[in-house]
């Protein structure tokens, strides 16, 4: 699974990445999280608010930070 969180670096960005990984932790899950901080590259793929996540190439979170609870539901499915 490759999971992405898309943001500048700005603290939320930073806690969503947390989360994600505290969320892989706990599931056992086989995961790379990368973090994509290039603007254009962000908005080449249609998210226009940060922070956003990506698994396996698909937005599926954006504009908000979720809790490692919330990610452990997303990543399960």
């Amino acid at each position: 699974m490759k999971i992405e969180i898309l943001g500048t670096g700005c603290p939320k960005c930073e806690e969503l990445a947390k989360n994600a990984e505290a969320a892989i932790e706990q599931l056992g899950l086989d995961a790379v999280v990368s973090k994509v901080t290039d603007i254009v590259e962000i908005a080449n793929r249609g998210v226009m608010m940060t922070p956003a996540l990506s698994v396996d190439g698909e937005i599926k979170l954006v504009g908000k930070v979720a809790t490692p609870e919330e990610l452990k539901t997303l990543f399960a499915s």
